[in-house]
């Protein structure tokens, strides 16, 4: 199977197999002039910071359909641990309060709690019923990634929305791990965010944020900035300021425009094919690696059903490191951490990326064990 993506279109080495989209992603060769224009735009006065607010504008309808929601639900933070605490800060909590959240749930939806001092309480995601059993009228919201990051099993949201439902919580998603490369539909959450540094093909700095007003009307973070007020015009600070009326307001200041620029352009890109395209892609290339793997006896912590696995393959090792690094070795580049090989698919992978891979990490594997 050939590439979808043409991959001169990235800056991957010569000579690579990058495998590791679940890390970083190869910049797009198309962001060079992202960039440049930026410096233009910021370089020509108020007409060039009007070219910037377009350009914010246009990435914002772009990441509205990357969630399947309206853009006025739809604003943007540096990142998702960010975005969360914005959501943990604004919430009046009660001694007593409880959070759900996965024992293995990355750090960027788990910290912001644990820093606020909620008490969390730990449910294995990737069992709905588990999770129904564990909610109690203390539940004030389950906190989950839509596809584990240390595992690539991707959770049963509509499934976790109807557990929360039951004792009136939030659900709040992270979709990190499948942005870019899945069908999305963030309405399912209460609110919903994702870096952009991966699948979507953007860069640090900015992050998706999502608001559901519908279900939500009432938000309102517990903090704001000039750019998320809802007016410039010498305001009376004896009251407090009323806030821009939809999704904006998770900016509080100047967006990372530079970063907007660059996800602007990788949203383009993607929209050329399509999610169900690139879902089909990458999920044919980790079953195809899953069960070369599984034939060579080494066993994965990925779902071999694809309708439960992401875009990645997962192997867990306490010899990982020494495997990623051997990997590297041979020109191809996985990620490590936290004892686990982890190798990840995008459109500018094909079935010969796949096999090196899947070869190296055999091989690699059987060395550390042996």
């Amino acid at each position: 199977m050939d590439p979808l993506f043409d991959p001169a279109d990235f800056r991957i080495p010569s000579g690579v197999a990058h495998v590791c989209a679940a890390g970083e992603t190869p910049f797009l060769r198309r962001h060079d002039a992202a960039f440049i224009a930026y410096a233009e735009d910021k370089s020509g006065g108020s007409p060039g910071r009007t070219r910037q607010e377009a350009r914010l504008a246009s990435a914002r309808d772009r990441a509205a359909r990357l969630f399947g929601v309206a853009p006025g639900d739809i604003g943007f933070v540096s990142s998702v641990a960010e975005g969360v605490s914005m959501v943990v800060e604004s919430i009046d909590w009660r001694a007593g309060d409880e959070v759900l959240v996965d024992p293995d749930e990355y750090p960027s939806v788990a910290a912001p709690l644990a820093q606020r001092g909620v008490t969390l309480r730990f449910a294995p995601m990737l069992d709905p019923a588990a999770v129904m059993a564990a909610v109690t009228p203390r539940t004030r919201m389950i906190a989950v990634s839509a596809v584990s990051f240390l595992t690539a099993v991707r959770y049963d949201l509509p499934a976790l929305r109807q557990a929360a439902d039951q004792v009136g919580a939030l659900l709040v998603v992270d979709f990190t791990q499948g942005a870019g490369w899945m069908p999305i539909r963030a309405d399912v959450a209460d609110f919903a965010f994702s870096s952009t540094y991966k699948w979507v093909l953007g860069c640090t700095g900015v992050a998706i944020g999502f608001w559901n007003r519908a279900r939500q009307p009432d938000w309102a973070p517990g903090t704001a900035g000039w750019h998320s007020i809802a007016s410039m015009g010498r305001p009376d600070w004896s009251q407090r300021p009323a806030l821009l009326a939809d999704a904006g307001r998770f900016t509080r200041g100047n967006p990372s425009h530079p970063g907007l620029y660059v996800l602007d352009g990788a949203l383009d890109y993607l929209d050329r094919f399509g999610a169900p395209a690139i879902q089909q892609h990458v999920q044919a290339l980790t079953v195809a690696m899953l069960g070369r793997l599984a034939e060579a006896g080494i066993a994965s912590t990925t779902p071999a059903d694809p309708r439960r696995h992401g875009a990645s393959v997962c192997v867990a090792s306490p010899h990982a490191a020494a495997i990623v690094a051997g990997m590297e070795r041979r020109g191809v580049l996985a990620w490590n951490g936290r004892g686990r090989v982890r190798v990840s698919f995008h459109g500018y992978n094909g079935s010969a990326d796949m096999a090196r891979a899947s070869d190296a990490l055999i091989d690699e594997w059987r060395a550390a064990t042996t």
